[in-house]
């Protein structure tokens, strides 16, 4: 049986109970990130392609 995730908002969402948010939950060793207005819709992924991704985003490698 699969256990059921226990998504959390980021802390730099909007806050409130709005659907501007960005949701984290982890099983086993993978993440799992999807936006609150589309829940249907996950991106899932491991620690070393998340930890790369947030590393990128900080260093502004990326132009956001």
């Amino acid at each position: 049986m699969t256990q059921a995730a226990h998504w959390q908002k980021s802390s730099f969402s909007e806050g409130g109970d709005g659907n501007t948010c960005v949701e984290v939950a982890t099983r086993a060793d993978h993440f799992h990130l999807r936006e609150s207005d589309t829940p249907d819709t996950e991106l899932t992924t491991t620690t070393a392609p998340l930890a790369h991704l947030i590393r990128g985003l900080k260093s502004g490698i990326f132009g956001v």
